[in-house]
């Protein structure tokens, strides 16, 4: 009695080739496609990678730019510094040039004066109050204020004792000025020289 024979082994021999056939085909067809695309890679490559020169040179010309923007920047400042110098130093220089002129006014009538011959004391004195009120007029114009404490509670700040004295006044009060002081807006130029009231001796 013979055995079966397995279906596998009746399959015909023209069905292996034919097989063989389809499997030689899809790897050649494989073989090509992985080919292609190869291809196609090596010539999209140039393109799609950036040009290194050309990235340099735009970098090279946005750096001189941005060079020649810092030479500008720095040559203005250095001649804004040297116009601030030279302002402060014609400041310093100047600072009295409009006092002055206003000072002249008051030698003119200085000189006037003195031009008078056979002038009486009246009229010099007349002449001197006068130059005085001019005086004053330009010591007001350019914020000068004299200080004449006669009276007033002494401050350091503003007045020099001379001397104390006993006086009726409240200790510590300024009794006579022997020379009366300046200030200019708040500054002191020159302090009062006073004379302060001191308690009387028991």
């Amino acid at each position: 009695m013979q055995n079966p024979q397995n279906p596998e082994d009746t399959q015909p021999p023209e069905s292996e080739a034919l097989n063989n056939n389809q499997d030689t085909g899809s790897s050649e067809g494989v073989d090509e496609a992985t080919q292609v695309s190869q291809e196609d890679a090596a010539q999209q490559t140039p393109e799609s990678v950036p040009d290194l020169e050309e990235l340099l040179r735009t970098a090279e010309q946005k750096a001189a730019e941005h060079y020649d923007a810092w030479v500008r920047a720095k040559a203005e400042t250095e001649n804004i510094r040297k116009r601030a110098q030279s302002d402060v130093a014609n400041a310093h220089k100047f600072a009295v040039e409009n006092f002055s002129t206003e000072l002249l006014t008051v030698m003119d009538s200085l000189d006037a004066a003195l031009a008078v011959e056979n002038a009486s004391v009246e009229d010099f004195k007349n002449g001197m109050e006068l130059t005085q009120k001019q005086l004053t007029t330009v010591f007001n114009k350019f914020n000068i204020e004299m200080i004449n404490p006669e009276g007033e509670k002494f401050d350091p700040h503003q007045h020099q004792a001379m001397s104390t004295v006993e006086s009726e006044l409240q200790p510590n009060t300024v009794v006579q000025v022997m020379q009366k002081g300046y200030k200019l807006h708040d500054r002191i130029i020159r302090p009062a020289l006073v004379m302060v009231a001191k308690a009387k001796d028991a």
